[in-house]
């Protein structure tokens, strides 16, 4: 199963973006930015590919698994 986490990240500047991303696409983003890095690096979401300046990063937020809304199977 591909697990998909939602996260948010925030821009120098003001501007979010959101995007559910697998587990591991999250990860590689805060490793990336743990190692300060001034590069960029692509993201695959649900909604497409994004690249993200890590040097114009201020922070990430990535939500709970369980602060899903809607119906889980039985």
């Amino acid at each position: 199963m591909n697990e998909r986490v939602r996260i948010e990240v925030g821009f120098d500047g003001g501007q979010v973006m959101g995007a559910l991303v697998s587990v591991g696409t999250a990860d590689d983003l805060e490793r990336a930015l743990g190692g300060n890095s001034d590069g960029a690096l692509p993201l695959e979401a649900e909604d497409g590919r994004y690249t993200i300046s890590l040097r114009r990063v201020v922070y990430v937020k990535r939500f709970s698994r369980e602060a899903r809304v809607g119906f889980t199977p039985a």
